[in-house]
């Protein structure tokens, strides 16, 4: 079963009570819940499903749930809800003109949000995995998220729970690190306890690699795959040196600057 950490919903109420601008009711209904130990790779069934489900109804019901991800502890949204988007952007004091990348649960789902001009092997090559492909959009997606831009990224995390999460929900998620925008990436639940009064819950799945070493707070490797026998590196984030081998010496793509 999963326990409900209590310290933690006091804090949050007390972070409610005292901050500026939030709605109280909102801030106090957060909840911290704690994966059943091994969650990353043996997740004990039942609680498995009872945080997967959890989340999934917040975020029905529009609200900004905490995940841990391969690399970085990350806030989701549904990507096709648009003020659950906007809601991101505020939560993060988000530059409106950065865009937000999308989750889906398996590699299949890219078909429908993207089009996709590069062999199905490579996708699988890089995805699940700590990468964000970038890629142009198609008509099925929000239009409110990155409306600026024809293109999107992808990711397709290697760690279980955001994939069954993503499973479990309706359209894909729209995923970002849990941090204040400029501020480093998190690694523990308690490293982002100022957006706690703002999220509808946290999911708590224990420290994600080191805390102690910077490589470990990268994040993904975003490469954008949009224009046909090339490949443009975005940020290198924690897979740089694989995925450039992959692109390059298996599938002869070109290398370009950004």
């Amino acid at each position: 079963m999963l326990r409900v950490r209590r310290a933690a919903l006091a804090a949050l109420a007390r972070a409610g009570e005292g901050a500026p601008g939030l709605d109280p009711g909102r801030a106090c209904s957060a909840r911290l819940k704690l994966l059943p130990p091994g969650g990353g790779t043996q997740p004990d069934p039942q609680g498995w499903r009872e945080a997967v489900a959890a989340a999934a109804s917040a975020l029905q019901a529009g609200g900004l749930v905490a995940v841990p991800t391969d690399t970085v502890y990350g806030v989701a949204c549904l990507a096709q809800d648009s003020d659950a988007v906007r809601s991101i952007y505020s939560l993060k004091g988000r530059n409106g003109r950065k865009p937000l990348a999308i989750c889906l649960g398996d590699v299949d789902h890219l078909y429908r949000y993207c089009q996709v001009n590069v062999p199905d092997e490579l996708l699988r090559d890089l995805l699940p995995g700590p990468v964000t492909l970038v890629l142009k959009r198609s008509e099925e997606l929000n239009k409110d998220l990155n409306p600026f831009t024809s293109l999107v990224g992808v990711r397709v995390p290697n760690h279980p729970f955001i994939r069954e999460l993503a499973r479990a929900c309706s359209g894909p998620l729209a995923l970002t690190s849990a941090n204040i925008s400029c501020q480093g990436s998190t690694l523990a639940v308690s490293e982002f306890q100022d957006l706690w009064p703002q999220l509808s819950l946290i999911i708590d799945g224990g420290p994600i690699g080191d805390i102690q070493s910077p490589e470990c707070r990268l994040g993904s490797t975003v490469v954008d795959l949009s224009v046909s026998g090339k490949f443009i590196i975005i940020r290198p984030g924690c897979a740089l040196a694989s995925t450039v081998e992959i692109l390059r010496q298996k599938y002869g793509l070109t290398p370009e600057s950004p």
